[in-house]
């Protein structure tokens, strides 16, 4: 049986909810009471648990969130300009994106750690979203063929643990400017 779409209100206290949980999760962490985060959402915590009936539900639910905003921008970024500037635009949103969200990373690996969610599907998106730029840049001939989606997925990985916090968002431009380098054809 097909599940009915929300209503309007109780949709509206979902997306408050998750507004709220990822907010949460970024500045405390994983160990948010799930009361707070019903109470701050203006809510109260029997409809936190109908739309999401664990903690695993919620964080999974916040981190598919961010990563279909971030998956998503791809098409807008491609229509606005260049592949290659596009790429270094998506990059910076990437680390934006898992910088901002350091106690939302705890969450996650809290949820895999505990068997409760699959995220093949997350990096299926995120491969596929750096695919479709590395391509462009590649037809545009300014990007090289060689270089393997998940080696640079690995790279900005890299780059925004060693320096994705706000306080060395700057080291971390120079370093994406590094991989952007990397990535330019060979002459």
């Amino acid at each position: 049986m097909a599940e009915r779409p929300l209503r309007a209100d109780a949709r509206r206290n979902r997306d408050r909810l998750l507004e709220v949980a990822v907010r949460a999760f970024s500045t405390a962490g994983p160990d948010v009471a799930l009361e707070t985060i019903a109470r701050s959402a203006g809510v109260g915590i029997g409809t936190l648990y109908r739309h999401f009936p664990t903690r695993e539900a919620m964080v999974e639910a916040v981190y598919r969130g961010e990563l279909d905003r971030l998956c998503d921008s791809v098409a807008e970024l491609l229509v606005s300009g260049e592949p290659d500037r596009a790429l270094r635009d998506w990059m910076d949103r990437f680390v934006d994106c898992l910088a901002a969200r350091r106690g939302m990373a705890e969450a996650v690996r809290m949820v895999i750690n505990s068997g409760g969610a699959e995220f093949a599907h997350s990096l299926e998106r995120l491969t596929d979203a750096l695919a479709v730029l590395l391509d462009a840049g590649i037809r545009a001939g300014r990007l090289r063929a060689d270089v393997p989606v998940m080696d640079v997925l690995t790279c900005l990985n890299g780059v925004t643990l060693a320096a994705g916090g706000p306080e060395r968002r700057e080291q971390a431009g120079r370093l994406l400017d590094l991989v952007m380098d990397g990535l330019r054809p060979r002459t």
